[in-house]
């Protein structure tokens, strides 16, 4: 049997696709988007797991396209992305007295996305 999940494309005057999944693909989608969440969530305290879960996410995303699981995807690219920025001027900024500040709110930042993200996700929606 299969489920089919409707998500509104990019723009707002355009149609919902329509992507076919099975109910087995959908669950294997969702684990792998908790999983990520996970790595995410362990690279407060290691760095590491957060590039596996980006590498992850890059391999994975076509899969998630169309579904409630793309949203997460980009979700989790971004907070990477955005979270290695954050860290990087946090740390060249560690020499001027200010890059323990920028360190702390990226750090803040991050387990917010990463809460947020996971709380959607557990309610079934979108991010």
């Amino acid at each position: 049997m299969s489920d089919i999940i409707l998500q509104e494309g990019p723009g707002s005057d355009q149609a919902p696709e329509e992507v076919s999944k099975t109910a087995q693909e959908l669950q294997a989608l969702k684990n792998v988007t908790l999983v990520v969440y996970g790595l995410q969530a362990l690279s407060f305290f290691f760095g590491g797991p957060a590039l596996v879960g980006l590498i992850i996410n890059y391999v994975k995303r076509d899969d998630a396209r169309g579904t409630v699981y793309e949203s997460h995807f980009n979700w989790q690219i971004r907070s990477f992305w955005w979270g290695l920025l954050w860290f990087v001027v946090g740390c060249v900024l560690v020499i001027v007295g200010v890059g323990l500040i920028i360190l702390f709110a990226a750090w803040v930042w991050m387990i917010y996305r990463v809460v947020k993200g996971w709380l959607k996700l557990i309610e079934g929606k979108p991010v």
